[in-house]
């Protein structure tokens, strides 16, 4: 039986007109063996930071009402964004990739008979491509963004496929909408993601999220604006840039 590796999906400033230049689509990944553990894990920090209510309806809910994303860091929260950091840089199952594009504006899609919605999905495969395990079965999940979130999950599950010919199902076993509030790892994929995003955007105005970046910068040893090499695992970023790879898609 073949191991299934969980992957779970964010993007931002993914839009043609969201007056942003910089696009980011990351991944938080691992076995889904793991998945409970983690979640559980992730769920404790939550509440050792008093950010579970106490009289929950439900005891044995661990989902939390309070979402750990990217735009809700502030400086009284900050101990608990950095435990969490410190969480992933520790836990040997959970790995991260982010895909950048600095700068949407330059994108030619006429000279390369590209659209945005084809170039979107091929900048969603090629941030996953890396991923992706042949001898492992997979399954993606994308938080709902848009109205737009059934059809795009629908069209890059075929995208996959027809890349890694994988008509039976195999290797992709699923994409999957889910809603972010509800999983734990979809808003760590917030957090990681937004993170490389703000500092690609060139942003600065938030001391809360400056305090993260460095911290995250801290446990990654990277700059957050440069590519890393492939086969790093923990930490991946590809800074795509049209000058150099518009011709390999």
């Amino acid at each position: 039986m073949r191991e299934i590796i969980n992957i779970y999906c964010d993007e931002s400033c993914h839009l043609e007109n969201d007056k942003e230049k910089v696009m980011a689509l990351g991944a938080v990944y691992c076995p889904a063996s793991k998945k409970s553990e983690i979640f559980q894990r992730l769920s404790e920090l939550k509440k050792k930071h008093n950010l579970i209510p106490k009289n929950k309806k439900n005891p044995n809910d661990n989902r939390a009402y309070y979402e750990l994303k990217w735009n809700k860091i502030s400086l009284a929260k900050i101990n608990y964004f950095k435990d969490v950091v410190d969480y992933f840089f520790a836990d040997d199952d959970l790995n991260f990739r982010v895909l950048v594009v600095p700068d949407k504006s330059k994108l030619d899609y006429e000279k390369f008979n590209h659209t945005h919605d084809t170039f979107y999905y091929k900048m969603y495969f090629s941030m996953l491509k890396v991923i992706l395990n042949p001898d492992k079965g997979h399954h993606i999940y994308i938080d709902i963004k848009d109205t737009r979130s059934r059809e795009k999950v629908r069209k890059l599950e075929q995208v996959l496929r027809n890349d890694k010919y994988d008509y039976a199902k195999e290797i992709i076993k699923k994409v999957q909408q889910v809603r972010s509030h509800e999983v734990e790892l979809i808003q760590l994929a917030d957090l990681l993601t937004g993170a490389v995003s703000y500092v690609n955007r060139g942003l600065s105005d938030s001391r809360a999220k400056n305090i993260l970046i460095e911290h995250i910068r801290h446990r990654s040893k990277y700059s957050l604006t440069k590519s890393t090499l492939i086969r790093e695992q923990k930490f991946n970023i590809f800074i795509w840039e049209s000058s150099k790879y518009w011709h390999t898609i």
